[in-house]
């Protein structure tokens, strides 16, 4: 029996789901326009016309990945209150991952040296970006250093992602109850912050004295 012959749309989208398997499977720089063109049983002039090369397919599947992720977060913010914001963005985050793994390991990959943009660090650039926003206001109301937000920013947004890619290979605890101590830290941490905190090891060096 002839196969159907796919139409200019399903051709794209095979490409690109066969190519997020592929750079999810070896990274950008081990993936090659003739091993996608290999498996999804085409010729390579078939890749060229539709993404004009490997860069230019690469841009499409992490552009994907990014609304995908990017939507989901959004939602998550939509209709909760501090603390249930972030519950939810956490286990967003998370659930991507269980759900994306393919997905996820592309953006935490190193990308091409000229893709700028569009990336899993961008991504966590606009996250710091908004948290010290919303620090810095907090620091405001409680009478604390509002020039000290960046670098709490920084800290939060660090921790839930590097959190994150760990969890990517271990799967264990559930989502949940990871999401559940990553709230327990930055909630009950931010919580209880010491307005001039300075090492324990420089207070006692000042009390010797």
């Amino acid at each position: 029996m002839t196969r159907a012959r796919m139409t200019g749309s399903q051709r794209r989208n095979q490409l690109i789901e066969v190519a997020r398997g592929l750079f999810a499977e070896r990274g950008y720089e081990a993936s090659s326009i003739e091993e996608i063109a290999q498996r999804a049983q085409v010729s390579k002039p078939v890749v060229y016309e539709h993404f004009g090369g490997k860069e230019g397919l690469y841009a499409v599947v992490v552009d994907r990945e990014m609304a995908d992720l990017l939507q989901r977060i959004t939602s998550s913010l939509s209709s909760h209150r501090s603390r249930e914001r972030v519950e939810q963005v956490a286990l967003a985050l998370l659930t991507y991952i269980e759900e994306c793994t393919d997905g996820f390991r592309i953006l935490v990959r190193d990308s091409p040296a000229d893709v700028r943009s569009g990336t899993f660090s961008s991504l966590l650039n606009d996250a710091i970006s908004q948290v010290e926003h919303i620090l810095a206001e907090d620091f405001g109301r409680r009478g604390m250093a509002t020039e000290f937000a960046s670098l709490y920013a920084q800290a939060l947004v660090g921790m839930v992602s590097v959190t994150a890619q760990w969890w990517l290979d271990e799967r264990d605890p559930p989502k949940e109850i990871v999401a559940a101590h990553l709230v327990n830290l930055c909630w009950n941490g931010l919580k209880y912050l010491e307005k001039s905190p300075s090492l324990q090891s420089e207070r006692v060096n000042q009390d010797s004295d």
